[in-house]
């Protein structure tokens, strides 16, 4: 398979950046995008040039940490998938194949397709820890969770941070991100005492980074790749609204 390759390219995050084309031959189908990039880069460093800059750890679709834009789609066109867990076997011989970084105001770049997500994790330490015994470990059946909201926790906590999310939204909204921070520990037992002070902290933290306020527009849950559901934005805002009389009445 033979691919042409536009590719974003910028030194750091005051340069210019620019799209660079890169000839990929013989690819094999059964590659990863990131084994890909991972020939290319080979090729590069062989003749002398600086390799793409491009983040992966895992490659388990666990991390969140390979996610770029990959034809105007963060992670590309497959549904529920990582850019680590994209295969080449989804494109055709003579594709062209625009790559570039997520595009959003707080997800600066740092170099080619890496980005500074940073302010994911402003957010999650805004929210603080959770009140929890120390000590032997309790039984696993001492404290009872309703099922529904076992599966919603569950649903919550799969997210990986990897800012799908964000760069699908037209306003570079991270309420998704945030909205399952905050519900996989609301919906357990042992996240009740600081509830509300976590939830408050969290979206005024959110606030203050540079993303944009959500107007529903869903495109966020199409593009994350654990298939996080627009309700979670929903259970936020109505535990947000509900921190605010707590406060008020404290």
């Amino acid at each position: 398979m033979n691919l042409k390759l536009h590719v974003w390219r910028q030194n750091g995050p005051n340069d210019k950046g620019a799209f660079v084309t890169y000839d990929a031959t013989d690819v094999n189908e059964e590659m990863s995008f990131l084994e890909m990039l991972d020939v290319i880069n080979e090729g590069l460093e062989g003749e002398g040039k600086e390799p793409i800059a491009f983040e992966s750890d895992c490659r388990e679709g666990i991390c969140g940490a390979c996610g770029c834009m990959i034809n105007g789609q963060p992670h590309g066109h497959k549904a529920r998938t990582t850019t680590c867990q994209l295969h080449m076997r989804e494109f055709k011989d003579g594709d062209e194949i625009v790559i570039e970084p997520f595009r959003a105001k707080a997800f600066g770049v740092i170099k080619d397709l890496v980005v500074d997500r940073s302010a994911f994790d402003r957010i999650i330490q805004a929210g603080g820890y959770i009140t929890a015994r120390t000590g032997s470990a309790t039984d696993a059946n001492a404290t009872p969770v309703p099922k529904t909201d076992a599966d919603r926790a569950f649903e919550a906590a799969a997210c990986i941070g990897c800012g799908a999310c964000v760069a699908s939204c037209p306003n570079a909204s991270a309420m998704l991100f945030t909205g399952a921070k905050v519900n996989h520990l609301a919906l357990l037992p042992q996240g009740q005492a600081e509830r509300w002070i976590r939830v408050d902290k969290m979206v005024h933290q959110m606030d203050s980074e540079d993303f944009g306020h959500c107007t529903n527009f869903g495109e966020c849950t199409l593009a994350c790749p654990k298939d996080i559901s627009l309700d979670t934005i929903a259970h936020m805002n109505q535990d947000f609204l509900k921190a605010q009389f707590k406060s008020r009445s404290e």
